[in-house]
């Protein structure tokens, strides 16, 4: 199968590396593009070729600062939209507000809706993304969506014979599904904690479920921000894990706060994926190891624009 409109990728400001990867397996150049930030804090961009009748990927995760990433985004789509693109396919690896999919209490926004309604409300035709917090999410949209996974990426870090002694851990029972399909890669047992949450950036675990006793935690998660998920550690040591405790995490926000808890001697690693671009102190930093997906989303992109299946691809993970 195949295609007569030509395929483009472009790279907004976030995370050029990754996308400069997915054109070198992709084998293609990058597309030609500006974005000038103005000095009133206004964003400018422009698009440097044709793009007419084109298959058009723009990859922006929408990190911090998340506001001006997705702004930059949400102009880009529109500039494709008014040069006439065939198709315009936002690959968001890091969705913004994902955390905001629902009303927790009454008279809150639910941001995650937002972000899809301005997405589609400005011409995009199909978006791309990688383990939202909430997979309801993609509901949200009346575009197609391809929720994609690092899972296959991070789990095959684990898959090494110091690790046969391990568990994966959930952090919390919304995430026991997920950690479910870690553990079933893996071949090793799962473990769930319970916790309640005390606010924005505070937990209380109540229960840990599941043996963990002499076994090395792997704890997972979609999100590693403020690590408030690195002071649970001690409820599993307390119920008998060894003091080497490994997290496997798709998106590092990495906060400062969540660095310092990494001091921690009883964290001997954290593996995250390269959905964000991340500065040269968490590159060396020596407990952080950093995994691609840009073989995976390569191989998403090729399949979209060729008009084949990406269906084994999505239920690997």
């Amino acid at each position: 199968m195949g295609t007569h409109h030509p395929l483009r990728i472009f790279s907004a400001s976030a995370n050029r590396p990754l996308a400069e990867a997915v054109t070198r397996i992709l084998n293609t150049p990058m597309g030609l593009c500006m974005t000038t930030h103005l000095k009133d804090s206004e964003i400018h961009v422009a698009i440097d070729q044709v793009v007419r009748d084109q298959d058009v990927f723009i990859i922006q995760p929408c990190s911090a600062p998340v506001n001006d990433n997705f702004m930059e985004l949400i102009l880009y789509i529109d500039a494709f939209r008014r040069a006439s693109a065939h198709e315009i396919t936002a690959v968001i690896p890091y969705y913004p507000y994902g955390r905001q999919e629902r009303m927790a209490k009454g008279r809150e926004a639910i941001s995650a809706k937002v972000v899809a309604t301005m997405l589609q409300a400005v011409g995009v035709s199909r978006v791309v993304y990688f383990d939202v917090h909430a997979p309801a999410i993609q509901g949200f949209f009346d575009v197609p969506v391809d929720p994609l996974s690092a899972l296959p990426v991070l789990a095959e870090h684990f898959k090494r014979p110091e690790f046969q002694e391990a568990a994966v851990v959930s952090p919390d029972v919304g995430r026991a599904k997920f950690a479910g399909k870690y553990a079933e890669q893996l071949g090793l047992p799962l473990v769930v904690m319970h916790k309640r949450r005390e606010g924005f950036s505070k937990t209380d675990v109540t229960h840990v479920v599941g043996d963990i006793q002499g076994k090395i935690p792997i704890i997972i998660d979609d999100v590693l921000a403020g690590g408030s998920v690195l002071d649970q550690i001690d409820a599993l040591i307390e119920k008998g894990a060894r003091h080497q405790v490994y997290l496997a995490i798709t998106h590092g926000v990495l906060l400062p706060s969540a660095l310092e808890r990494l001091e921690n001697p009883d964290i001997k690693g954290l593996v995250i994926s390269d959905t964000i671009c991340q500065p040269e102190a968490v590159r060396a930093h020596p407990k952080i190891t950093i995994v691609s997906v840009a073989k995976l989303l390569a191989q998403v992109i090729w399949r979209i624009h060729a008009g084949e299946s990406i269906s084994d691809l999505i239920e690997k993970t």
